[in-house]
């Protein structure tokens, strides 16, 4: 049995479903790296990065090429993410990245950006259903999911509101793809997104805030 089958094969069953050992362990891995986000952890990002890896063959085995591509994304984001907050860390001093609230540009930028992301990869999947069999929602949290790595590799306050967003549809999405542990694993996201937003929120009060210039790009 080659490693991607002993990947997708089945771990143990719950609530009538099969939970795939790829599904289980890319999902442990992405909750770890939401944590060392959480702590501003440089870990966060090559923990991200084997989590995206993983999840890339639990959505395969699931026939969702929408999960693939979002794993995708996430692998190349988390290679970018990590150079940025390496830079961040020396430019700060303690290591550690700088964190801030958006300016409503980047605000408007980020927003635009997912809806028209959202419209693009919504028509695309519609165009042609063989890439995956719930379009919209699965274009959502494609595109949400950039959007939100973005801006948690600038160090932007914001992508924990834009996570609480993706969790939204993907609690249901995953379960109704016959991911359950996916399913579970958003649940248990939800409360560490809110658990970060309230530590990332209360750091910005105790540092100097620090906005980015007006041309800068997002």
């Amino acid at each position: 049995m080659s490693l991607l089958d002993q990947l997708n094969a089945t771990a143990f069953e719950t609530m009538g479903q099969s939970i795939k050992w790829s599904d289980m362990v890319g999902n442990l891995c992405g909750l770890a790296a939401l944590a060392l986000g959480w702590r501003r952890s440089i870990w966060t990002w090559p923990v991200q990065l084997l989590s995206g890896l993983i999840l890339i063959s639990a959505y395969a085995s699931a026939q969702l090429s929408g999960g693939v591509g979002k794993q995708l994304l996430v692998v190349v984001v988390a290679v970018w993410g990590w150079r940025q907050w390496l830079r961040s860390g020396r430019d700060s001093g303690d290591g550690q990245v700088s964190i801030r609230f958006a300016t409503w540009r980047e605000r408007a930028l980020l927003a635009g950006g997912a809806v028209l992301g959202t419209a693009a990869v919504g028509g695309l999947f519609t165009i042609w259903p063989q890439l995956s069999w719930n379009p919209w929602p699965d274009a959502y949290i494609f595109v949400g999911t950039l959007v939100a790595m973005v801006a948690q590799a600038r160090g932007l306050v914001e992508f924990w509101f834009a996570w609480l967003l993706v969790d939204l549809v993907g609690v249901p999405l995953a379960f109704s793809s016959g991911l359950a542990f996916s399913g579970l694993v958003y649940i248990v996201y939800f409360v560490l997104v809110l658990w970060g937003m309230r530590a990332w929120w209360l750091r910005t009060r105790t540092t100097e805030p620090r906005h980015a210039p007006e041309g800068a790009a997002v």
